[in-house]
């Protein structure tokens, strides 16, 4: 083989490697894949999420790099968006006091309240109602907070709560990120009561005022 003709061999396979491109006929870098599997975990993860989200949390979680998941991220922002061809999701993924989580469009919130309003059933369970009592008597509260009280985890059963409009998102704590919730004018109506401190007290139905219960009505 002459000079001229391995140093044309040397390019090809150089053009080879650059492009990602196998035997098998065009198949995508391991790099590439990669980078879709990521985006897919971050997605299925961020889907479930009932607060930000932090990229050091999610990196954690998928076990890649800080810097391959805020770039799959940005992927994925992009994606939802439909900024390279792709559809228009009727959600977007939003950056919300420094972490990432899903939420509907502003424009379609309606459809989505009606929707929950029409569609849901109109019973709560019982493990709503105690949650909901949480929530009325302690506001604002964490979802953390919550689930401490009641020793149960709580995320499915706050989703409840917001979709039927009961509770809302008061704020969220600079420090740790927590979503604080508050109950709404909703609650009002459907217990026919003017404002909160018209709640009944709870300490008459306590065995007792001790055990950490003193600040409670």
């Amino acid at each position: 083989m002459t000079l001229d003709a391995q140093t044309t061999a040397v390019d090809a396979d150089s053009h080879e490697v650059s492009t990602g491109s196998t035997s098998g006929g065009g198949a995508p870098s391991a790099a590439a894949h990669e980078g879709q599997t990521i985006e897919r975990r971050l997605e299925a993860i961020l889907m479930v999420a009932d607060e930000p989200q932090s990229l050091v949390h999610l990196a954690t979680a998928v076990a890649h790099p800080l810097v391959d998941v805020r770039e799959a991220i940005l992927r994925l922002v992009a994606d939802f968006d439909g900024v390279h061809g792709t559809v228009r999701r009727g959600f977007e993924l939003r950056e919300v006091a420094g972490g990432w989580r899903i939420y509907v469009r502003p424009e379609y919130d309606p459809v989505v309240a009606d929707f929950v309003l029409t569609e849901n059933p109109s019973r709560l369970s019982q493990a709503a109602l105690e949650t909901l009592a949480v929530i009325a008597y302690k506001q604002p509260i964490s979802r953390g907070a919550v689930a401490s009280i009641r020793a149960v985890n709580v995320d499915s059963v706050v989703r409840t709560l917001l979709g039927r409009g009961l509770i809302t998102e008061a704020f969220t704590d600079s420090e740790t990120g927590a979503i604080n919730y508050a109950t709404t004018d909703l609650l009002l109506v459907q217990l026919g009561i003017n404002s909160l401190d018209e709640l009944p007290l709870i300490s008459p139905l306590l065995a007792d005022g001790a055990n950490g219960f003193e600040d409670l009505p």
